[in-house]
């Protein structure tokens, strides 16, 4: 645990050095101790803050320990860096992934049980966020993640929507900033037309969609099984952001509610990171 803590300090204070930032002079913590203190506790303390702020001041990693209400403060600062911080390590297993070969899902984080709906104070009972598990053929109220993992399912694009918000829409909110040449596979929910003969004739990128049973452009056989195994990656990237994430998310707002979801994805990729 000691070198990766130390690992993805020096990866969070890279970052910053790249990008010419330059944090107050007045500040006693870094903006890259921040940072890292909330990869760490998202990585090995299931989101809890608290237990990550002991641990690193105990231990003299971070002596200049911001109190818990600065800290708070300071990490919605440091949000944007974050997320400079994901699309770097994206571009990176992009460069990786020599076979140009991707996968695209959703998944759902739901805020609380439904039966606590009526409760819920992050979102007000808002009906836009109430949306439909159909693998396990339920319903949930929360928000989604649309991720898309590489080949060995590094994560390289995400972002968050209400429950609501159908998987066929997220076509058009993906940025497919892939090289030329890429194959996307997802499953029966991202049929659209459009959008595939869009990308293949700008960019192209072939989207590779499982078929339903009415599909007007049916696909071999063959492309079927490939559609099934290429569409395993992503599942198992999902499994393992299930694996950081609690029972539930401790959240007091939305926004912070979301701020932690992006914090268990970029958290994946920076864990993949330091173990390579």
């Amino acid at each position: 645990m000691n070198d990766e803590i130390v690992a993805i300090y020096c990866l969070c204070d890279d970052i910053l050095r790249a990008m010419n930032h330059q944090g107050d002079i007045q500040q006693q913590m870094s903006d890259a101790e921040v940072m890292t203190t909330a990869i760490v506790a998202v990585v090995y303390f299931c989101g809890n803050f608290e237990k990550a702020r002991k641990q690193l001041s105990e231990s003299q990693y971070m002596p200049n320990m911001l109190s818990r209400s600065r800290f708070n403060r300071r990490l919605y600062r440091v949000e944007p860096m974050l997320l400079m911080l994901f699309e770097a390590l994206g571009q990176a297993w992009k460069q990786l992934n020599t076979e140009s070969v991707y996968s695209i899902d959703s998944f759902p984080i739901p805020v609380c049980d439904n039966i606590r709906i009526p409760r819920s104070k992050i979102y007000d009972g808002n009906e836009e966020y109430r949306g439909y598990q159909a693998s396990k053929k339920r319903y949930f109220y929360g928000i989604k993640i649309h991720l898309m993992a590489t080949e060995s399912g590094e994560p390289v694009e995400f972002f968050l929507t209400s429950g609501s918000f159908a998987d066929v829409r997220g076509l058009k909110v993906f940025p497919f900033a892939l090289p030329e040449g890429s194959v996307v596979y997802a499953d029966k929910a991202y049929n659209d037309y459009e959008v595939e003969d869009l990308l293949l004739e700008a960019e192209n990128i072939q989207l590779s969609a499982m078929r339903k049973r009415n599909s007007k452009r049916p696909v071999p056989a063959y492309v079927q099984f490939l559609q099934h195994h290429k569409r395993k990656v992503i599942e198992t990237t999902g499994s393992l952001i299930s694996q950081f994430l609690p029972k539930s998310i401790h959240a007091v707002t939305a926004k912070g509610f979301e701020l932690k979801v992006m914090l268990f994805v970029l958290a994946l990729s920076v864990n993949l990171w330091v173990a390579t």
